[in-house]
C-alpha cells in the first residue's frame, strides 16, 4: 500500500512511529468483534479505527491504520478506503479541541458563518489548520443533526447549541483556560423545548379512560 506522509500533512516521524492498542482497548475491540459471526471480523473496522483514533491523540497514522489491518486480517488498502471515505476519521494530527462548525443551511441562516469567523480568532488559524500551540483544529463540516438548536458546532464528542458569536467566543475562552464547559444549549434552554412560552400542544388531549365503554 502506497500512503504518503505529505498527502496527509503528517511527518514522516509521526506516520511511521510505532502503534499497538492498549491492553484496556484491545479487550474492548475484542469484545465488539466478538458480535459478529465467525468469519465476518472485517464487519469491526468502523470501530476499530475509531479506538485506533482515540488512541492516537484524535487521529490515524499509517502505523494505526496498518495495525487495524493486521488485528482484522485485513488488506491495508481496504482498511484506507474507510479511514479516507468517512470524515469522522482524520489523517493528520489534530489539536486538543477539535471544533467543527455546522455550515449547513438551518445552522447557515442562524449565524454559522460568524461562529466560524469567531473560532479562526481565538484559536489563530484557519479552517482545516491548527493553532500553532496545538489547542485547535478548525473545520466546517454538514450537518451534525442538532437543526432545532441551530447554530451549532461539535467539539470532540460533545455539542454545543444555541450559539452566537459572543457565546462562543466565551466557550473557546474556557478551553483554552483548561476549563470544561457544559455541552447543550448555550442560551438556557433545556434540549430542544420552545424558547420562551409554548404556544401549541398546551393542554393534554382528554382521552377515554382505560375500562371506558
Amino acid at each position: 500500500m502506497t500512503f504518503e506522509p505529505e498527502a496527509v500533512g503528517a511527518s514522516e516521524a509521526e506516520e511511521t512511529s510505532a502503534f499497538g492498542f492498549s491492553a484496556e482497548n484491545k479487550e474492548r475491540l475484542d469484545r465488539i468483534i466478538g458480535r459478529y459471526p465467525a468469519g465476518r471480523e472485517n464487519s469491526a473496522v468502523i470501530p476499530a479505527l475509531d479506538l485506533a483514533q482515540r488512541q492516537n491523540g484524535g487521529w490515524l497514522s499509517k502505523a494505526a491504520i496498518e495495525h487495524v489491518a493486521t488485528y482484522l486480517s485485513m488488506p491495508k488498502i481496504r482498511v484506507l478506503e474507510v479511514a479516507t471515505f468517512y470524515s469522522m476519521f482524520n489523517l493528520k494530527p489534530v489539536g486538543r479541541h477539535f471544533v467543527q462548525v455546522c455550515r449547513t443551511t438551518p445552522c447557515w441562516l442562524r449565524g454559522s458563518d460568524e461562529l466560524a469567523e469567531t473560532a479562526k480568532a481565538v484559536a489563530g488559524c484557519g479552517l482545516g489548520e491548527s493553532s500553532d500551540d496545538g489547542m485547535f483544529t478548525v473545520v466546517e463540516v454538514e450537518c451534525l443533526g442538532a437543526c432545532c438548536n441551530a447554530p451549532m458546532v461539535q467539539i470532540n464528542d460533545d455539542y454545543y447549541e444555541d450559539l452566537t458569536a459572543e457565546t462562543f467566543r466565551a466557550l473557546l475562552e474556557a478551553l483554552k483556560r483548561g476549563e470544561t464547559p457544559k455541552p447543550g444549549p448555550q442560551n438556557g434552554r433545556k434540549g430542544s423545548e420552545p424558547v420562551g412560552e409554548w404556544t401549541s400542544l398546551t393542554d393534554l388531549p382528554d382521552l377515554p379512560r382505560a375500562g371506558a365503554e
